[in-house]
């Protein structure tokens, strides 16, 4: 990094450059920066940013590589806000996070403010020994606070590959579970462990007791958050069955944040990282429907060209946050980086990082 001399140029100066000018100034700072700088791509970014990414991967991944870079003293995520705070939160203390555009968020994890977690904790401890009783379980697609909360109330993160081993491990502490921001993934790999629909029931944080009876609160064994992702809800059974019709020897792999009649359609369900690596090592000439994000897919499609790859879906579905990370704002990051400004960095506060960690670090144990 250069000295500071000067204040952070403005975004505004980047939005009228050309893709090519942009791809070489970015490309020049990045040469500039050297060892100084760790470029990370999400599997969801558009190419123009994935193309400068050192490392591409799902969100858990890439804050690891982070962490086990120590010698990378500026980290440019490019990602959405929660995978950065997961990136500071595992990260050295000589490393600074940064997310391109702050304006970059997940609508799923806002879906579950701790303000509500912390209400319904409060309710569910109105009826039964909370503490002694439930185990919370939350998505790595949450705020460093819940994942905080987590962590000082006994419980653990889950990603969408380790969902299975992590509920299993917290019913063997606990009776219940309380599952968030995404009931889908939840949902699906409770039915995948043959979990009894009566013993499943939905939290509804806008109403009284989650919208439950005290009954079906005392029976449940899984108490699963309403919230969603927004791409993944665009998938229908009625796109799976078009998909069969028209190609009857294809197959459809779908991520587990897909709703559950989707998956129970599907041939193959598993995390971005699975469907990567089954499509990947699929023979030539064999026929894919892709349910998840249209960026991935569409980069699949360009990759795998000894193999039909199509979206599941015949809307397009795009990730919209992630779709704000562009070449303009990273190119300002970047070039800023270069002339000695930090701008937008990541910071999680220390009392969240640590029980955070405590959270996060229980889940890689088991994984």
């Amino acid at each position: 990094m250069k000295s500071v001399a000067s204040l952070p140029r403005p975004i505004a100066e980047y939005q009228t450059l050309s893709a090519e000018e942009l791809f070489a100034r970015t490309a020049a700072a990045k040469r500039a920066l050297g060892d100084q700088v760790m470029v990370l791509g999400h599997n969801y970014q558009r190419d123009e940013v994935i193309e400068h990414a050192d490392v591409r991967g799902d969100s858990l991944l890439l804050a690891k590589q982070a962490a086990e870079r120590a010698d990378r003293p500026y980290v440019v995520f490019c990602g959405v806000h929660f995978m950065a705070e997961t990136a500071d939160i595992l990260s050295r203390s000589n490393q600074t996070v940064i997310l391109p555009d702050l304006a970059a968020g997940c609508s799923m994890a806002d879906m579950a403010a701790i303000e509500q977690v912390d209400q319904c904790w409060e309710s569910l401890g109105r009826l039964l020994p909370v503490e002694n009783t439930v185990l919370p379980v939350v998505y790595v697609n949450s705020a460093a606070v819940l994942k905080a909360f987590c962590g000082e109330h006994g419980g653990i993160t889950c990603t969408s590959s380790n969902a299975r081993a992590v509920m299993e491990w917290a019913w063997a502490r606990r009776e219940k579970i309380l599952f968030f921001p995404d009931e889908h993934l939840g949902r699906n790999t409770a039915n995948a462990m043959g979990v009894p629909r009566e013993r499943m029931i939905v939290w509804d944080p806008y109403l009284p007791n989650g919208g439950n009876t005290r009954d079906a609160i005392h029976r449940a064994t899984l108490i699963l958050w309403k919230g969603h992702c927004s791409v993944h809800q665009m998938f229908r059974p009625a796109h799976v069955d078009y998909f069969r019709r028209q190609y009857p020897d294809g197959i459809v792999i779908v991520h587990p944040e897909c709703h559950e009649d989707v998956v129970n359609k599907a041939d193959l369900v598993g995390s971005t990282e699975f469907i990567i690596r089954t499509v990947r090592s699929a023979p030539p000439g064999t026929t894919w429907a892709v349910g998840t994000e249209l960026n991935l897919v569409n980069r699949l499609k360009r990759e795998q060209a000894d193999k039909r790859v199509l979206f599941l879906s015949s809307t397009v579905c795009q990730c919209a946050t992630m779709f704000r990370i562009d070449a303009p704002h990273l190119c300002w990051a970047m070039e800023n980086l270069a002339e000695g400004h930090v701008v937008n960095r990541i910071v999680v506060p220390e009392d969240e990082k640590a029980w955070a960690k405590v959270a996060l670090d229980r889940m890689m144990e088991i994984s």
